[in-house]
């Protein structure tokens, strides 16, 4: 009687056992399936992102309030002329919202979004909305109360003569790295490329690394690209797109609280572009894979073509590659139907400098929780992409 208990038992064991594999397995094919991607809006914004005489810079998607940020040059051919400021248009059903302008800044360059007890601004409580962190024309960094986008912002020099262009945040010691690229042509004097570190409590300077060559400074730079945050690291990393005896470019791991390049790697294709993924590795706009433990290259990826800023976007696990016409998706994990680091499709939008009106682009940011991609694509608008099987609404079926 006991054994055929047992028996009994251990057929249903193995029977609901069966009927799971079987829809693991019937999951796990769905998933990895490559469903094409749609364009499932066109956004316009007042400036009509026009070129020449405008365009639009970096973009950036803050997903926990459903937000996307877009860096805006505003349109000096209009009449009367659209100043610039940063657009801001809705995630969840993509829609223009409204327009941040920043007084006296010339024009917007690098963006992005924080939460957290740093945001001391002494204009209240930001309401769960954050931080916006702008670099503008003139040399400026701005700080933007999202529940006050309206109120005039905190401004801290650089100290620079040109534009205040590409930043990260450190959560942990509340730091900005702001990147002033441009410097070497600034006018009245010119000088040469640096980096700025600001505390967003004090909104303070807090110190600089000069990229001259000199003793104690970083090497003489060409420019100065995207930077990200590592957590794990607690370190920055900073795309570099040449130096005097790198003409490849390289990655510098800077530290925060000493302000000093700790590592260095020379890259292979000059990058400007940089993204964190999983596994603790960084990927370049031009393919290159780097571990971040050993500072070795992986791999380079082939296929990406002109690219600037790159977004990856934990929502899908996927790289966003934001190309001058058009915009390459690149794997950040395995499945069936495609391997580690691999192009695995193309935003559907083709661009072209001729005939006029050009229609270009630069930047890309998706949102993680639609899974939404938005591509800023001049004289035209914000364009925006899913290959959600519900166009994005909840459920993600690559």
């Amino acid at each position: 009687m006991k054994l055929k208990k047992r028996f009994a038992i251990l057929m249903l064991v193995l029977a609901v056992l069966t009927v799971f594999a079987a829809t693991y397995a019937a999951y796990a094919d769905s998933t990895d399936k490559l469903i094409p991607y749609k364009q499932i809006a066109m956004v316009t914004v007042p400036s009509g992102l026009v070129f020449p005489g405008g365009g639009s810079d970096i973009a950036w998607t803050d997903s926990s309030t459903d937000r996307f940020y877009l860096a805006d040059r505003g349109n000096s051919n209009a009449n009367p002329p659209v100043p610039p400021g940063v657009d801001v248009i809705s995630t969840k059903h993509p829609q223009f919202l409204f327009e941040i302008p920043l007084p006296n800044s010339g024009g917007t360059n690098g963006i992005l979004v924080f939460h957290g007890s740093s945001d001391n601004n002494d204009q209240g409580d930001d309401n769960g909305l954050g931080t916006l962190v702008v670099g503008g024309t003139d040399s400026n960094t701005y700080f933007v109360n999202l529940s006050h986008p309206f109120a005039t912002p905190i401004t801290v020099s650089t100290g620079g003569k040109a534009r205040a262009d590409e930043l990260g945040y450190d959560p942990i010691d509340q730091i900005i790295l702001m990147a002033n690229p441009d410097e070497a042509a600034a006018k009245p004097t010119a000088g040469v490329p640096f980096i700025t570190f600001i505390s967003t409590v004090t909104h303070t300077v807090l110190g600089k690394i000069i990229y001259d060559g000199a003793s104690g400074d970083g090497p003489a730079a060409t420019g100065i690209e995207q930077p990200v945050w590592d957590g794990l690291t607690g370190k920055f990393y900073l795309t570099i797109p040449g130096t005097k005896t790198r003409p490849n470019g390289e990655i510098d791991e800077i530290s925060p609280t000493t302000r000093a390049i700790t590592r260095s790697f020379a890259t292979t294709c000059s990058p400007a572009g940089l993204a964190l993924i999983p596994g603790q590795r960084l990927i370049t706009s031009c393919g290159d894979v780097v571990d971040i433990s050993s500072f070795t290259l992986v791999t380079t990826v082939t296929g990406i073509g002109p690219a600037d800023e790159i977004w990856y976007n934990s929502g899908d696990e996927r790289v966003y590659f934001g190309g001058i016409f058009g915009t390459p998706v690149v794997n950040g994990v395995a499945t069936a139907a495609a391997p580690f680091y691999s192009v695995i499709a193309t935003l559907p939008w083709t661009g072209h400098f001729t005939p006029a009106p050009a229609q270009f682009s630069h930047s890309v940011a998706a949102d993680s929780v639609y899974n939404h991609s938005f591509v800023p694509v001049s004289n035209l608008g914000v364009l925006v992409f899913t290959d959600d099987n519900d166009f994005g609404n909840g459920q993600n079926g690559q």
